[in-house]
């Protein structure tokens, strides 16, 4: 399934680093926000990725041509620096498309930009690329299609620190609570989507405003409630906190990683056989080594 991200935005409020780089190349470890969505994705077995460009478009076009495997994992190195091996890979089986859909185009219009790169398919997933999470995708798009939804996103609490005001015509306070404890959802930007949207999208109309209304007057737009991780790099801050966790190995977004170590932790039946033909072959070469009048040839 493909899946659309949005990259073309100024991020104003994350101007510390997006007044230089556009705010889906701002780092968390050693890779983008933009690079972590996508191995998310690719986690899922999506990933043909088609990418919404504006503002710094040939910053993002450049990072992929120049992309380093080295960057993010593990290799050998040998002949003096002349031979790398690399043990693993990230991107070699992502098709990307780089679609320029303007500088200041909204939401709405940069997905009416790319409808043509959906090819026939008639649904497919799209992201605001700025937060991270450890939804279950499929879980999601079963949802999604077990309600017949045109369009679907996920919706979690707000993490922000301001609360809540209730109050009279006055101005009389009858409540005051944080945002996060009340029973308010917010929009976290990944969405499943049907062909059917682009019906509803008027030109110039962003996409959740006018097109997702004219989809709840007919029941036909879906949230998928979800109260597991979600961190939103919207800010500084929110970035910092992001920063934090990764350097504490916190990173619960990475999906990918903790299959690697489930699997590591718990090998395959197939796979006991081979361990044990390693381990004996491992004792004939240290028994080997124990005896100095014994030649060991290499073939």
């Amino acid at each position: 399934m493909k899946v659309v991200l949005f990259c073309g935005g100024m991020g104003m409020r994350l101007r510390e680093f997006s007044e230089t780089i556009p705010k889906p190349m701002v780092t968390i470890g050693y890779r983008p926000i933009l690079w972590h969505i996508m191995k998310y994705y690719a986690h899922f077995g999506h990933k043909e990725f088609i990418l919404c460009l504006g503002w710094k478009a040939d910053y993002i076009k450049k990072y992929f041509l120049e992309y380093n495997e080295c960057v993010s994992n593990d290799f050998v190195l040998s002949s003096g620096g002349q031979n790398v091996d690399m043990l693993s890979s990230d991107i070699h089986d992502w098709k990307i498309t780089f679609v320029d859909t303007g500088a200041t185009s909204n939401i709405g219009e940069r997905l009416v930009a790319v409808e043509k790169h959906l090819g026939d398919d008639d649904m497919f997933l799209a992201n605001y690329t700025d937060g991270l999470c450890d939804l279950n995708l499929t879980d999601m798009i079963e949802s999604h299609r077990q309600n017949k939804a045109i369009a679907s996103f996920v919706a979690v609490k707000p993490s922000q620190s301001f609360h809540t005001v209730t109050a009279r015509p006055d101005g009389t306070v009858d409540a005051i609570e944080a945002v996060h404890e009340t029973d308010i959802q917010i929009n976290a930007g990944y969405f499943v989507l049907q062909r059917e949207i682009f019906k509803y999208i008027d030109a110039g109309e962003e996409l959740v405003c006018e097109p997702f209304n004219r989809l709840i007057a007919e029941n036909r737009l879906f949230a998928h409630p979800f109260d597991g991780f979600f961190g939103c790099m919207d800010t500084f801050k929110e970035k910092q906190t992001l920063d934090e966790m990764y350097a504490r190995g916190e990173t619960p977004w990475e999906l990918w990683k903790q299959s690697v170590r489930a699997g590591a932790e718990s090998p395959q039946t197939e796979d006991l056989g081979l361990i044990d033909e390693m381990q004996k072959l491992s004792n004939e070469i240290r028994a080997c080594d124990s005896q100095p009048d014994v030649e060991v040839r290499q073939h």
